[in-house]
């Protein structure tokens, strides 16, 4: 839950929101300043660094709405929670990245055809180095927010961020050249190269939260962790139909616990709290659900239904 009892906010929820507000606030602080530097350099390269900057800005609003939402405790009409509300905003981001990526690819296109030289290149220069600086300080927040919350939200907007750290470089390159060499197609080439970058970037937004939407098994490390976890407890005797998926702010772990048969069901409940308070300090944001049963017990298996064993 995003609120405790007390009625204060949980610390993950609280890092969750200062992320998407630093976000929001270091995309329209680079919108303004880009803009400036265009109109003043007329640079393709700067225009496509403007564009995605004002992409960031949607993308970062969008996440803001999405992280929110994703933070309201379950309610009557959603039982198991809000958290797919983040992928949903992350799938938002990378529409919104193909779409820069495809104008800035139009753009530069037209700039080979019609070259236009590039004016005050240093400025262009120096608003890039303003804009590494800037951006590199939120991604290292949001890294920090990450591995603390496992937020996909936030993860989509950092990697969209990261692509940003790239682009201004090659923006830069593109303005030094362009200065250096006098040639004016440097500065529409670069930014071709960074449409397909953004392209690749949208591509892996996009498969990672599909992958939560989907419902998608977490990564094989995981699931090997959470049955070395169950295996290791005295009174374990084997776990099968072990399913696992991502709830977008956390994870979800089902499976079927076998044990001894001559243990009372009060017994049987002690040693599954047991390994539920051991899978929990591994997986601290995470819904468990787990049926016990006899081992050896002879029944239909998920495990033996699968497609693709």
């Amino acid at each position: 839950m995003s609120v405790q009892d007390s009625g204060r906010e949980d610390p993950a929820a609280k890092w969750r929101r200062r992320a998407t507000y630093a976000s929001v606030t270091v995309a329209l602080t680079l919108i303004v300043v880009k803009l400036g530097t265009y109109l003043a350099t007329q640079s393709v390269a700067i225009l496509s660094s403007l564009i995605d900057s004002s992409v960031d800005a949607l993308a970062s609003v969008v996440t803001l709405f999405g992280v929110s939402r994703a933070l309201r405790p379950p309610d009557q009409s959603h039982r198991f929670g809000h958290g797919k509300a983040e992928p949903l905003a992350a799938l938002a981001q990378a529409a919104f990245v193909t779409g820069s990526a495809v104008f800035l690819g139009y753009e530069a296109i037209s700039r080979l055809i019609s070259p236009t030289q590039v004016e005050q290149s240093l400025i262009g220069i120096a608003v890039m180095v303003f804009a590494i600086v800037l951006t590199a300080g939120l991604i290292l927040f949001q890294r920090w927010v990450i591995r603390r919350t496992g937020s996909i939200a936030i993860d989509a907007d950092s990697l969209h961020y990261s692509g940003d750290l790239f682009m201004n470089m090659a923006v830069i390159a593109a303005l030094a050249l362009t200065a250096y060499t006098g040639s004016p197609y440097w500065d529409p080439i670069f930014a071709l190269g960074i449409s397909a970058f953004l392209i690749w970037s949208a591509s892996r937004i996009l498969n990672s939260a599909m992958g939560v939407l989907m419902d998608r098994e977490l990564a094989d490390g995981d699931r090997d962790r959470i049955a070395q976890l169950v295996l290791a407890h005295p009174q374990s005797r084997g776990l099968h139909d072990l399913r696992t998926r991502s709830t977008g702010l956390g994870q979800h772990i089902e499976f079927h616990l076998e044990l001894d048969s001559h243990l009372t069901l009060t017994e049987a409940h002690d040693i599954t709290d047991e390994i539920e308070q051991i899978l929990r300090q591994a997986y601290p944001v995470s819904e468990l659900t787990i049926h016990q049963e006899p081992a050896g017990l002879e029944d239909e298996r998920l495990d033996d239904r699968l497609v693709g064993r």
